[in-house]
């Protein structure tokens, strides 16, 4: 009860009991928050163990549902565990949680692949995704509204900031785990076994967040509501059922977390993707850019937090959703230059066009990956947009012919991969090496790998690459290796009944004859630049996200506030965050631009500006004892 004495005043230091508090509601989060992200910065190594074993289309969506699962469940979380934290408590509904997510990322850990248990892996993996989704719904109101009811009036937005920094630091303590774990196994070990360590090091982080978290006492503020009998028996319906609670919630979606949740996941997961899938830069680089950007930036969280202390939580937030409208264009396009300006050199000088029948053109739309997008102009757009090639599409084709994708003099046939049946994968090969020839021939960074090629295949390869000028028998002639057969057949160098009866087979390594990647010269790289403009987009994110706990909490009364803050939090971030990725893809393919997917948090940004200004009010200085 001595803590319930602390909460409202003003004008004070920070005890002792109120530095544990934010220390190990902070501390608990930011593992949370680090369990969720190991998935999405080790996905590709999760997709090669669960889902490899699949067909294509299987393992994509597979690996789509296994990602948005726990982004889309996150609402749900807030429901059952805001709930639970407005009947029972705020302590003890956190402590839920966090052992939901600990356990659950440690057992993805430790569960065997698709090649030991099957079909079974997956959808266990699915599910496991899907409690930590849960758990995170739960873990961040909870935190929130526990911070802010012991904070003093005059310092909540303070206090709550470190809650605030929670995200970054749980995604910056991710990337620096994995970054040494791969540099202590190498590459071979970590992508066969090693990306396991860093979900099973959460069962270390788990046991000191829990035993630290079962030192504290209940909210002070909760505990009064309690003894004054005051606390609600249906929070659910008094949060969403009476239209005072549920217009604040709306308010709160629309006016603050949408637009926040944008500028958030675009200045620290989107601006990774793109370096990393658009610009073309290698992944452990871009790991420690983004590493260092979001170290130079996180204090920022805790600057606007206590500013917002000085000059309220709403000019902070609307300034940085305004700025993030205005400069996210030139930003981006800033980084592209940075980054890999032999890729900013070639979109300005060599753009494609695709030619296609009217209807053959479709919205590629698919957050879930259960859409299937097979038409030869979908094709077409889909592996330019996937390359970072600018193109013009034109519907002038006559109706039923095969897209076509012009750059310089070439011109390049699609092909409908229904229509194909069969010979949809020979068709996809022999487009996307056409149309890569012409690309390296307009000047974008591609490079051509060495190429394996058996002996029994090797004048059949140099008849079908012309453009390399190969002589077979200066490559016989040259360095050969001799692979047994078995093995031949299981790299699909050579079919079984090509193998014979041999034991083994004579490999040839053709240089530069490969398949073609997109990259960025790594020695081009503007490594200070890149991390100057991923600076100002986590600025952004510190803006809107600093105060964001503090006036949450401050809009909703003590006995639904972790059910009516919970909620709207969650479905900005979960479900307007989570689904900037595939939305940003499909603006993107439907234009041609690899910036036009920027409209999407622009357009949310705006509109929580335009509704924020407006209709919400500022919560600077709020009682919250008064608030019951």
């Amino acid at each position: 009860m001595a803590m319930a004495q602390t909460a409202g005043r003003t004008g004070r230091g920070m005890t002792r009991e109120e530095k544990k508090v934010i220390f190990a509601s902070s501390l608990g989060t930011v593992f949370e928050w680090y369990d969720f992200y190991l998935y999405g910065s080790l996905a590709a190594f999760i997709g090669a163990t669960f889902f490899t074993q699949y067909p294509e289309a299987t393992r994509n969506i597979f690996a789509l549902l296994a990602f948005a699962a726990g982004f889309l469940v996150r609402p749900f979380g807030a429901l059952v565990f805001g709930r639970i934290g407005d009947l029972v408590g705020r302590k003890y509904t956190f402590l839920v949680t966090i052992l939901i997510m600990g356990l659950s990322t440690f057992l993805v850990g430790i569960l065997p692949g698709a090649a030991t248990w099957g079909i079974a892996a997956p959808v266990i993996l699915i599910a496991l995704r899907m409690l930590q989704g849960l758990a995170l719904g739960g873990e961040y109101g909870g935190a929130a509204t526990y911070v802010a009811e012991h904070a003093p009036d005059d310092r909540r937005g303070y206090y709550t900031s470190w809650i605030q920094t929670t995200a970054t630091l749980g995604l910056f303590l991710s990337l620096i785990v994995i970054l040494i774990v791969q540099s202590w196994l190498g590459k071979e070990a970590f992508a066969a076994w090693g990306w396991r360590v860093p979900f099973i090091l959460s069962f270390v982080l788990l046991g000191i967040s829990v035993w630290i978290r079962l030192s504290l006492s209940e909210s002070p503020t909760f505990q009064r509501m309690k003894e004054e009998g005051k606390g609600s028996k249906a929070p659910l319906s008094e949060a969403f059922g009476q239209w005072k609670n549920a217009k604040i919630a709306l308010l709160a979606l629309f006016g603050l977390t949408a637009g926040q949740a944008v500028v958030w996941y675009s200045g620290q997961f989107y601006a990774l993707f793109f370096l990393q899938n658009v610009l073309k830069v290698d992944a452990y680089s871009v790991n420690i850019m983004i590493a260092i950007a979001l170290a130079l930036g996180s204090i920022f969280f805790v600057v606007f937090g206590w500013l917002s202390d000085k000059i309220g939580r709403k000019p902070i937030i609307m300034a940085g959703l305004a700025l993030a409208i205005v400069t996210y264009f030139p930003l981006f396009k800033a980084l592209t230059w940075a980054a890999n300006p032999a890729l900013a050199t070639a979109q300005q000088n060599t753009r494609a066009t695709v030619t296609a029948a009217p209807g053959d053109c479709k919205f590629q739309f698919n957050p879930v990956g259960t859409a299937k997008f097979t038409t030869s102009c979908d094709i077409a757009t889909s592996f330019l947009t996937k390359n970072s090639v600018p193109y013009d599409v034109v519907t002038t084709a006559a109706p039923g012919t095969a897209a076509t994708v012009k750059i310089g003099k070439e011109t390049v046939e699609s092909y409908d991969a229904v229509a194909a049946g069969d010979q949809a994968k020979a068709k996809d090969g022999a487009f996307s090496k056409a149309v890569n020839i012409a690309l390296h021939d307009g000047g974008y960074p591609l490079v051509r790998a060495a190429a394996k090629v058996a002996d029994q295949k090797l004048d059949a390869f140099v008849t079908a690459n012309p453009e390399l000028k190969l002589d077979a028998a200066a490559i016989r002639g040259g360095e050969k290796t001799a692979v047994p057969a078995a093995q031949a057949v299981k790299d699909k160098l050579i079919t079984q009944e090509e193998a014979g009866s041999a034991a083994d087979v004579t490999v040839y390594s053709v240089p530069a004859a490969g398949a073609f990647s997109m990259v960025a010269d790594p020695a081009a790289v503007n490594w200070p630049m890149v991390i100057g403009i991923l600076f100002i987009l986590v600025l952004y994110v510190t803006m809107v996200y600093g105060p964001i706990a503090a006036i949450l909490v401050e809009m909703f009364p003590t006995r639904i506030r972790y059910t009516g803050m919970s909620l709207p939090y969650h479905i900005g971030n979960g479900w307007f965050g989570g689904l900037l990725p595939a939305t940003v893809f499909a603006l993107s393919a439907a234009k041609g631009d690899i910036y036009y997917g920027l409209w999407y948090p622009i357009v949310f940004a705006a509109m929580s500006l335009i509704i924020g200004t407006l209709f919400v009010k500022d919560t600077l200085g709020t009682d919250l004892n008064a608030k019951d």
